[in-house]
């Protein structure tokens, strides 16, 4: 299967995602992909990691996953994020999304 170029798989199957987020958006939700990453509109603010927090919890959400599942590898004071989706196949994670 050919993956966007927003998803790799690790060889332990984790599934990491390049992410372009836009805090203070006026909803929650995905925009598509730019380039080699998936934006995301988020609404909440860029402060005290709101918008990092509110990004997780609205993939576990899109992707009906527990939150712990869903982790920041890198970006956290960046709009360019990785993140990293544990326990599923890239498969479900890239229809989850693209619902």
């Amino acid at each position: 299967m050919n993956l966007p170029t927003f998803v790799r798989v690790q060889p332990d199957g984790v599934v990491v995602l390049s992410l372009k987020v836009q805090p203070r958006a006026s909803e929650n939700e995905i925009s598509g992909a730019v380039g080699n990453e998936l934006k995301i509109r988020i609404t909440a603010p860029p402060v005290d990691s709101a918008a990092n927090e509110a990004l997780l919890r609205f993939l576990s959400e899109k992707l009906d996953c527990p939150a712990s599942a869903v982790q920041l590898i890198r970006g956290a004071t960046s709009r360019h994020k990785i993140v990293a989706i544990h326990g599923l196949a890239s498969a479900d994670v890239i229809a989850r999304l693209m619902q």
